[in-house]
């Protein structure tokens, strides 16, 4: 049975057929928009019709329907929708999210980042981050190295040697020595930045982030320039405890105190644990509109693992041990071996000369890294149970 509504895809001529195809295309536009015309008018006189409007078509998206992660610092979000016209229902498990907002406030008082806001430190110090690249890095990598000096005040960029001897785990050990607060890394690959390695000096974590979409200052149009004035800082999206982990590092980048008069912001957005970094000025128009001016520059990461501690480096210098034979002569009974070692170092003296080893380290000397990795967090394929999944 033929269709009753008329298909210009019927004609056969070409020409016919793609006149007729945008007469429609047009006439379904203008009933579109005498139909969000009429709707505007009717809202105009009922504001009410709005707001009710607006409340009912709520797009689902993969950011309001994600997989509730029991990690989350705020109430459950299935608990806390409120359907239109219905009356709102209590949480029945405010007992666990008082537990966990007990945990992360616990976390956060003991947590490595704790030293930079206790206030503690000068504000108007900032922070020191040595910033350095892979070996054989290419002009790519420094132009974008030098972006990234510009973003964080304390900054300072030192080319990384080639060869044996420059392992990150050292390179770390031996800028915590030298007072750094932080230490960035930038990887290349097929001669373009992939990666960045951050670390908090002297104690960790380490995290480690994709890096894509990069857009230095001179490839945005209409950019502005930027100035020495600490930087507002910006952290949105960031609702697990992971999450606030990273946010926190992040956070420890920059000096506490934002100087206002420069109307620098950085903002880091994570939307799907996509952490999109953007530099803005604030440009006032008039007293009651303001503009942004990005300065730049803008690129994505996102977050591959975090380790405890610094990055780890195998046979620290060691000499290799000759072969030892047990000849099982000497051997003591136990209880004798026990009072003779006790007679010899009695345990409170070891303990005292320890520690008075420890404290004739000068501070100067560098911080040795660790021989093993221990992961706090890293990414999996089989984590993502779903496209609804997120961590951060």
């Amino acid at each position: 049975m033929p269709t009753s509504r008329f298909e210009p895809s019927s004609i056969k001529n070409k020409f016919k057929r793609e006149e007729i195809s945008r007469k429609v295309k047009k006439n379904k536009g203008q009933a579109k928009l005498q139909k969000r015309l009429a709707q505007a008018k009717a809202e105009a006189d009922n504001p009410g019709a709005k707001k009710r409007r607006q409340l009912e078509n709520v797009p689902r998206t993969l950011d309001n329907t994600r997989d509730f992660d029991p990690s989350i610092l705020t109430a459950n979000p299935s608990a806390s929708e409120v359907q239109p016209g219905s009356e709102p229902v209590a949480s029945s498990s405010s007992a666990p999210h008082e537990q966990l907002q007990d945990e992360s406030a616990a976390d956060i008082a003991s947590d490595p980042f704790a030293d930079y806001f206790s206030g503690a430190a000068d504000p108007s110090i900032p922070p020191k981050v040595l910033i350095t690249t892979s070996q054989k890095a290419t002009r790519v990598t420094y132009e974008f190295c030098e972006e990234l000096v510009g973003i964080f005040p304390g900054a300072e960029l030192i080319r990384r040697k080639k060869g044996k001897g420059s392992e990150m785990g050292k390179i770390a050990g031996w800028a915590a020595g030298r007072q750094y607060s932080h230490m960035m890394v930038v990887n290349e690959d097929m001669k373009k930045p992939n990666a960045i390695t951050l670390i908090y000096l002297p104690d960790g974590p380490t995290a480690y982030f994709k890096l894509t979409s990069i857009e230095l200052s001179q490839q945005i149009s209409g950019h502005a320039r930027a100035t020495a004035h600490f930087p507002e800082l910006v952290l949105n999206g960031f609702v697990t405890r992971l999450g606030h982990t990273v946010g926190r590092l992040f956070q420890t980048l920059f000096p506490p105190v934002p100087e206002f008069q420069g109307r620098q912001v950085v903002t880091l957005h994570n939307q799907r644990d996509f952490l999109f970094f953007r530099r803005h000025r604030y440009a006032f128009r008039s007293v009651e509109k303001v503009a942004l001016q990005e300065i730049g520059p803008r690129f994505t990461l996102k977050l591959k693992w975090l380790k405890k501690g610094l990055p780890a480096v195998k046979n620290i210098g060691e000499v290799a041990k000759d072969l030892e034979f047990d000849t099982f002569e000497n051997i003591e009974p136990e209880g004798k071996q026990g009072q003779a070692a006790q007679a010899v170092a009695p345990e409170g003296d070891m303990e005292v000369d320890i520690a008075a080893e420890g404290s004739t380290e000068s501070q100067s000397n560098p911080v040795v890294p660790p021989k093993d990795d221990e992961y706090q967090w890293i990414w999996k394929p089989e984590l993502e149970t779903s496209r609804r999944t997120f961590f951060l």
